[in-house]
């Protein structure tokens, strides 16, 4: 706890596993991690580390195994109303997930149609508002194939923040874009990080993590091996295993 203040997002002891061909797939073992309100945390660490499986069990995308997952005081294990939860919390992937038959303003008034429940010149108008914060009001008519792979990112966060939620959680959100494009989505988050947004987020972008997180953490093997302040935990990891990671990265 935080000066009375409770954690936005708790993680106890949480275990999750996969069945596979090959075997069992140990994803994440008594993982336990708490965000606060207004907080950035990055997340780094290798393939398979359990970074993704850690935020899709934030929004119940994954069921956990063991342990509790506590997103703004509701228990995710007896959640009745998980889409209640989900509205609260956005998430941008690797992949941008337009739909590809609707324009970039169509791509954002959707989910606010069918989730938040807005009228329509509602719905167009904070769609309009969302473009313009992310850069490109100019790109409202234009569909996701007009539009370039950072475009379509900023089209993807846009189309979370409609939502208004509490949280954004971001899955590798520059890892398809060409390196030219990455900056301008990089930008929209340091600036969501600046407003205070609660954000949780999947990241090789060290330059992005020191300027805007609170915390960094190193994933390994399904387990937190170590976290703190990212200059810190950049320049002088305490763990050998991520002293070679960053080495690998750096």
């Amino acid at each position: 706890m935080n000066n009375g203040v409770e954690p936005i997002i708790q993680i106890k002891n949480v275990h999750k596993h996969f069945h596979t061909l090959r075997g069992t797939v140990y994803a994440l073992r008594n993982v336990s991690l708490n965000v606060m309100p207004g907080e950035v945390v990055v997340i780094v660490g290798p393939s398979g580390s359990g970074k993704s499986t850690t935020l899709r069990c934030i929004n119940r995308l994954e069921t956990i195994d063991g342990g509790e997952i506590i997103v703004d005081n509701i228990p995710l294990k007896g959640a009745r109303n998980i889409n209640k939860v989900r509205a609260e919390v956005g998430m941008v992937f690797q992949s941008f997930n337009l739909f590809p038959d609707r324009t970039a303003l169509g791509n954002i008034v959707l989910a606010q149609r069918v989730v938040r429940r807005r009228r329509r010149a509602e719905a167009v108008d904070k769609a309009h508002d969302l473009l313009a914060k992310v850069g490109i009001p100019e790109k409202a008519d234009s569909y996701p194939a007009q539009l370039s792979g950072g475009q379509q990112q900023r089209v993807a966060i846009a189309r979370a923040l409609a939502m208004d939620p509490k949280i954004m959680l971001f899955d590798e959100p520059t890892s398809a874009l060409d390196p030219e494009m990455i900056k301008e989505v990089l930008d929209v988050m340091l600036a969501l990080a600046k407003e205070g947004m609660t954000m949780v987020v999947v990241s090789h972008e060290m330059g992005f993590a020191r300027a805007a997180a609170d915390r960094a953490v190193f994933m390994d093997e399904g387990r937190i091996v170590e976290e703190d302040k990212p200059d810190i935990l950049f320049s002088s990891p305490s763990h050998k295993r991520t002293k070679l990671f960053l080495s690998k990265i750096l």
